[in-house]
């Protein structure tokens, strides 16, 4: 057995050549703590080492389990965040979302953030550690919740990145407010079960789905009700699903959002969208 034939496990499980490649040495790398750099430098695996490589691809390609899952670590913005199947795997387009966040905190010189629906807490803790503000990461999960402090405490966020139990804004203290607030809350419509992958589904259904038609359920009660707790000049942000862009555009402006802005992602698609409370 190399590790090519390993490569072959993945390949025949449907999952593209250049994915099986990058999973194959994400499982050396963990499992064996075998990195670039022994590759280059010639060094081999022993056997027990790539059998261990090998029982593992044969998990990935037998459930489809997702490969953060199986070495119990996503790479998000530089940084491994614990996963499981608690929280939604960190996704590189939720990485447009946080650094546009990450530029409007710095310019406005923002000093409370609220992230709902936090999960991971990877957009909490990238936020919190790239900026002077303090964030206060909501989720309705409790074991979502222990698994972002667990990141938070990782990265040494105490008391920069905070997190409570909370159905969107039902806990937030009477007093509270903030100067932006980020989500990237469940979009996808039950209609679309049926077509995702079946490494999503290994994802919390809860992170996933909304129980309406056109996926816009949360970014309606999300934009309904954070006015009241937006300082004046906040702002804030969604994570888009595709084709949402002018639904969720037209939902910020009629609850008096303005300077509503789009961005897409490096595929051209409608990503992110972020207004400003009038």
């Amino acid at each position: 057995m190399n590790i090519q034939q390993i490569v072959q496990i993945l390949i025949d499980a449907g999952i593209e050549p250049d994915e099986a490649n990058i999973e194959v040495k994400m499982l050396i790398e963990h499992f064996c703590n075998f990195g670039v750099k022994d590759f280059i430098m010639g060094n081999k695996l022993d056997s027990k080492k790539l059998e261990l490589v090998k029982e593992k691809a044969e998990l990935r390609a037998k459930t489809r389990q997702p490969i953060q899952h199986i070495i119990g670590f996503a790479d998000f913005m530089g940084e491994k965040f614990i996963v499981n199947p608690s929280v939604l795997i960190p996704r590189d387009e939720t990485e447009i979302l946080v650094r546009k966040a990450i530029d409007i905190i710095n310019k406005n010189n923002f000093k409370m953030a609220l992230d709902v629906g936090t999960g991971s807490g990877c957009i909490a803790c990238m936020a919190a550690k790239y900026t002077d503000c303090q964030i206060i990461g909501l989720d309705i999960s409790k074991d979502a919740l222990n698994t972002a402090l667990d990141n938070a405490s990782r990265l040494n966020l105490f008391n920069k990145a905070i997190f409570r139990k909370s159905d969107i804004f039902s806990n937030v203290k009477p007093g509270e407010s903030f100067d932006i607030i980020i989500s990237n809350p469940p979009y996808i419509p039950p209609c679309e079960k049926k077509n995702i992958q079946k490494e999503v589904m290994f994802d919390p259904e809860i992170a996933l789905f909304t129980e309406d038609e056109k996926g816009l359920e949360f970014y309606k009660r999300i934009t309904t009700e954070s006015p009241s707790i937006l300082n004046k000049n906040g702002y804030l942000l969604f994570e888009l699903g595709i084709g949402q862009a002018d639904d969720v555009k037209t939902i910020m402006e009629e609850n008096g959002f303005i300077e509503v802005e789009i961005i897409k992602d490096l595929a051209g698609i409608d990503r992110v969208i972020c207004g400003k409370k009038k």
